[in-house]
């Protein structure tokens, strides 16, 4: 089973809410990662932020989600760390 395990995100907010309530209301929804928002541009009504979310298996639908939900929206995924978990093997 594949896992993954940090993603980068390029996403564009309004400013409210702001990144402190952003971060926290997407690792409130995300249980066991830990997220990182930089804030990378600014204009009138947005902001644009690189977001780091780390994990042992992320769900990226949910972490979409949620963006949505607050207003953003995700531009890229500009980086992204998956895993293969390998099969069992071992007779069960």
């Amino acid at each position: 089973m594949v896992h993954i395990k940090r993603v980068v995100l390029d996403v564009l907010k309004p400013h409210n809410p702001n990144a402190l309530d952003f971060t926290t209301s997407i690792a409130d929804k995300v249980p066991g990662c830990r997220i990182r928002l930089t804030v990378t541009a600014m204009d009138e009504k947005t902001e644009t932020v690189l977001l780091i979310i780390e994990g042992e298996n992320i769900p990226f639908t949910l972490v979409s989600e949620v963006i949505s939900s607050l207003g953003g929206s995700i531009h890229s995924i500009d980086e992204v760390d998956a895993e293969n978990e390998p099969a069992d093997t071992q007779p069960a």
